[in-house]
């Protein structure tokens, strides 16, 4: 789809599919709900809808952990709505009741009970459903179902196991794959996830037809990495490397650094295709939405890439790299027993023996298991089998002696990060190199030429960065008409700001985090600064509220310190403070203005929560039944009729639309 072209400065509300409670869906939002929510935009003027990714993420609530890039979430289906479904409304109303005073999302529940009905209704459709030439054409336009389907049952008959740990089917060729698909002994089998996904394009496709014809824009979400247990992964493993995960490197508020799980992309073979794989998942979310938000876009130009088995994000390097050769290291007066020191974790038996009831001889006995004794020292280095963190707590050695050489497995300068073609080890700097115990041994002089090398490796990255960032993005972005807005928080490197620019991607502006780090204080950036070229936000589905952040995390002297030209601000994040608030950062020069659903709610009383943390969608670090089940706390039916809300986000619109005559006086 196009984005339209608004008159005006644009207004959204992000809200979860799921999130949506309606008098008539089932225990957590359907896509039919798109349209009442519709309707209340359009009766406020209120002109998109920004939704969380909607794609089948089987037992997981979190929708960053999809089964296929393709798939949409059986969750989303109306029941009801289903033809040949007749016969089965008492059940579809028991389960209604059943959960429709949840206060959060009872979401394995209302999966495991829809997936129940579905395959009811289809059993007892099954002879028209497999003969109806509707399924059969959309089939034919959508061939990424076979493999969907062929890997939903096999998942299904190993009681939803990861592939991995299926007795059989784990690396299937894509002709293998096809065949199984063609069987007639399973046709039935896979026919049932074609059918349901068939009629979920047709609700969503419906939704979002409503939504155009109220004037509303859909604005999706798209994740950049895939779980390591969905359809593409093992469907197309050409695609991934399975070797290494992505995460995040350390950092103040996470010192080992984070691993996610997710395996990293091959992108020299994703290019050899011409980059298919990606251009059929942009293609399948322009059938539904105006634009697009790129989730983690820091990851086209470079990925932070961990090996697997490691648990944290420490030892990770990014991908492309310019590596470092050990003849680089050599004409830095390194020879091969100093580039040992620096590239392998050298263990004093001293500190295993601290954990060990200082017992100098079972010390040995232990380490012997899993190190080496350089000569006849007190210092030990790991076997060369030992690849990762995983290998070390697998080993017959105690807990407490795991640990220390897990923190011991992390101290060192450099590591390798890949080889050259004759075999010769390439490597890469750790994060926090400067930390290492070889740092700390380092002369003077030594330290200043490992500087200038790693800074000029640094340089190099940038470069790689800049070209591959460029080139995935321009291929991406010059495939559709969908305006691309990108998820760019946290430290990034020069070049995003300037390619993003180049290709028309939005920047994103979280107004809590736009500030000026290094001043006194650390006020506010002014709202002018955005510059047009950005969607500005108050909050993400990964912090709290406005509200919490106000209320529980400073927030209030934040904007005190910032606009101090403005009258009092009370601690109280009362309706009031909340519109004052809302009403002068909307008339930021962003050209989208898009709010969290629970921000524009905390504008009516009636719908104040005890507790702002109950407002939050996702609490990042944690696994919970919490997060990702947030609900509204009325209907939609209700919730359009409370004047005082209408009332509210009208007003608020109308001085977003007035924004850009009068925003010269925000300074």
């Amino acid at each position: 789809m196009q984005f339209p072209q608004f008159d005006h400065p644009v207004t959204g509300m992000a809200v979860p599919v799921g999130a949506l409670r309606s008098e008539q869906n089932c225990g957590m939002g359907e896509f039919r709900d798109l349209k009442p929510l519709a309707d209340f935009c359009a009766k406020t003027g209120i002109d998109l809808i920004q939704l969380l990714p909607v794609n089948d993420t089987g037992t997981e609530s979190s929708p960053y952990s999809a089964l296929s890039a393709f798939a949409l979430h059986p969750v989303y289906i109306s029941l009801d709505e289903i033809p040949g479904a007749k016969a089965f409304l008492p059940e579809i109303r028991e389960m209604r009741a059943r959960f429709e005073n949840e206060t959060r999302i009872p979401y394995r529940a209302v999966r495991d009970a829809k997936l129940d009905l579905l395959r009811k209704i289809y059993a007892a459709e099954e002879q028209s459903i497999r003969s109806d030439p509707a399924l059969g054409a959309w089939i034919e336009k959508n061939p990424w179902i076979a493999e969907y389907a062929v890997f939903m049952n096999l998942k299904y008959r190993n009681a939803d196991a990861s592939w991995k740990q299926w007795h059989s089917h784990q690396t299937p060729t894509h002709g293998e794959i096809l065949k199984r698909w063609d069987s007639p002994q399973r046709k039935a089998d896979h026919l049932f996830y074609a059918w349901v996904q068939m009629l979920l394009d047709s609700q969503f496709s419906a939704a979002c037809a409503y939504c155009r014809k109220k004037g509303v824009a859909l604005k999706g979400d798209i994740p950049i990495l895939m779980n390591e247990d969905s359809c593409d992964a093992w469907a197309n493993p050409e695609f991934f490397r399975d070797d290494l995960r992505a995460g995040n490197p350390p950092d103040d508020m996470n010192p080992l650094g984070q691993n996610w799980g997710f395996p990293i992309y091959n992108w020299e073979n994703l290019a050899e295709s011409g980059y298919s794989w990606w251009l059929n998942r942009i293609a399948s979310c322009g059938r539904y939405y105006d634009a697009y938000r790129i989730d983690h876009i820091l990851g086209f130009f470079r990925i932070w890439a961990i090996p697997q088995g490691n648990g944290t994000g420490f030892l990770g390097w990014t991908i492309p790299n310019d590596p470092v050769s050990r003849g680089e290291l050599y004409q830095l007066g390194f020879s091969d027993e100093r580039i040992r020191w620096i590239t392998e974790p050298h263990v004093p038996t001293r500190a295993v023996e601290e954990v060990n009831n200082f017992d100098y001889l079972g010390t040995h006995g232990i380490l012997q298991k899993i190190m080496d004794r350089v000569r006849d020292e007190e210092l030990w280095v790991f076997k060369p089998h030992l690849r990762s963190e995983q290998d070390i707590y697998n080993a017959d050695i105690p807990p407490a002696v795991q640990d220390v050489l897990v923190r011991c497995w992390r101290d060192r300068l450099l590591q390798e990060s890949s080889r050259d073609e004759k075999g010769n080890p390439l490597y890469a700097p750790v994060w926090n190199y400067r930390d290492t115990t070889a740092w700390k041994s380092f002369t003077e002089e030594e330290r200043v030429l490992m500087n200038e090398l790693i800074q000029r490796k640094s340089d190099s990255n940038n470069t790689l960065w800049e070209k591959q960032g460029r080139t995935i993005l321009s291929a991406i972005t010059g495939s559709t008409s969908m305006l691309a807005c990108a998820e760019d928080l946290g430290s990034i490197p020069d070049c995003v700001p300037s390619v993003l620019g180049e290709l028309g991607i939005l920047g994103l502006k979280v107004l809590r985090w736009e500030r000026y780090w290094n001043d006194d204080n650390q006020p506010l950036k002014p709202l002018d600064s955005y510059g047009t070229d950005s969607v500005a936000t108050t909050s993400v589905h990964d912090s709290s509220t406005l509200r919490g952040w106000w209320e529980q995390e400073g927030g209030a002297d934040v904007i005190r310190t910032s606009w101090p030209e403005t009258e009092h601000w009370p601690d109280a994040y009362s309706p009031e403070t909340a519109a004052r608030l809302l009403e002068r950062f909307a008339r930021t020069p962003s050209r989208l203005f898009v709010l969290p659903v629970q921000d524009f709610l905390d504008l009516c009383s009636t719908y104040r929560s005890k507790d702002p943390v109950d407002d939050r969608i996702n609490i990042p670090g944690t696994v919970s039944a919490f997060n990702w089940t947030w609900r509204l706390p009325d209907t939609l039916e209700a919730i359009k009729k409370n004047h005082d809300l209408v009332s509210a986000i009208s007003r608020l619109v109308k001085i977003r639309r007035a924004g850009a005559e009068t925003h010269g006086a925000e300074k």
